[in-house]
């Protein structure tokens, strides 16, 4: 199904954050991939990027290092992360498992020399699929050798059983590691000061509280940003200065792209849903061509097809249309989106099919 440019006025996204004073303007990283960083922590001697060597004359060391986000499905880590950055790198929707892979935004503070790398984690949640084994397997390995952990709860409701889970996460790691106890969503909370009390009794004596809405009210957010800029090892950029993501640019798409269906689509459906970007080609300003994207939609079950594409087309149409919307707002750009809805049969449970998405090595 073709999206291709319409005639409206592409604003930006509402759940796009808006970067602070000191924010560098939200250029996505996607444009170019970042060094590999399959590990949390590469060795900082090899991974420094030529370009963040310190200027000629400059005495100010570098600090640099990782902090793992993590908490239960659908309590805003992805937005905390796109408001800690200023720009989307993670995807976000109302649905919980929006998040499948740690993304990794990257926040440099060129002022002062010093480098936040951020991972974003999935929901810890149980599941049996080939796809939720990768999701744990990707948390586990983000809470490995951090310099802080911020465990984000909402604090509109009391903790339950996934987050007791995640307090026991927590008891079996380092136990010299900081935990930041992130209360979110305090702009809808009844009883916040309760439910934080809760949440620290849970475990482990968070080493430091924060009670924020990491969506309405971005100076906590930059607040709780400084104060980790302050906790960093001296140590040389893990990335580049200008890069704010590892995932290539058709990781980011297509994450992009799979928000949008999770956020049209209802029920079970979103989440036997994945999109492979399977060809991008450069616009060309002067032959006025636009940036061109081919991407299929999997699902597991014809019937599952009938329902993406929608009564004649209508509803992959949408699908696109709002998922290119963000892409030319970010992109600064115009785009042509092509989508086509392919049956993947059991693709959670098939390792090969995760490996092609990017879901495992």
């Amino acid at each position: 199904m073709y999206d291709g440019p319409d005639d409206e006025t592409n604003a930006p996204d509402p759940h796009q954050p808006t970067p602070g004073p000191d924010a560098p303007p939200p250029t996505p990283t996607p444009e170019a991939p970042a060094p590999d960083a399959d590990a949390p922590h590469a060795d900082a001697g090899d991974a420094a990027a030529p370009d963040a060597d310190a200027p000629e004359g400059a005495d100010v060391p570098m600090h640099a290092g990782f902090v793992a986000i993590l908490g239960k499905p659908n309590v805003g880590k992805s937005t905390l992360l796109n408001t800690m950055l200023g720009v989307k790198v993670a995807p976000i929707s109302p649905k919980p498992q929006t998040t499948r892979r740690g993304v990794r935004g990257i926040w440099t503070d060129v002022e002062s020399r010093r480098q936040l790398v951020f991972v974003d984690t999935p929901g810890l949640h149980a599941g049996r699929t080939e796809l939720d084994q990768f999701m744990t397997r990707e948390i586990r390995g983000a809470v490995a050798d951090v310099e802080v952990l911020l465990w984000v709860v909402d604090l509109r409701r009391p903790p339950g059983d996934e987050d007791r889970d995640v307090a026991r996460l927590l008891d079996g790691l380092d136990p010299n590691t900081p935990v930041f106890l992130v209360g979110n969503k305090l702009d809808a909370a009844k009883y916040p000061e309760e439910a934080m009390d809760l949440y620290a009794d849970l475990g482990r004596p968070p080493t430091r509280r924060y009670a924020l809405s990491a969506q309405r009210d971005p100076a906590a957010v930059y607040e709780l940003r400084e104060d980790l800029l302050d906790l960093l090892p001296e140590s040389p950029f893990f990335f580049p200065e200008t890069i704010r993501s590892d995932q290539t640019r058709e990781q980011w798409a297509g994450e992009l792209i799979r928000e949008s269906a999770m956020t049209h689509l209802r029920q079970e459906l979103p989440y036997s849903v994945a999109v492979e970007v399977r060809q991008w080609v450069d616009a060309d300003p002067e032959a006025g061509d636009p940036l061109v994207l081919q991407a299929d939609v999997w699902v597991e079950k014809a019937q599952h097809r009938r329902i993406v594409i929608g009564h004649g087309g209508r509803m992959i149409k949408e699908i696109g249309r709002t998922a290119r919307k963000q892409l030319e707002t970010f992109l600064d750009e115009k785009v042509f989106l092509d989508l086509e809805v392919v049956v993947r049969p059991d693709w959670r449970m098939d390792p090969e099919a995760l490996r092609e998405l990017g879901y495992r090595s």
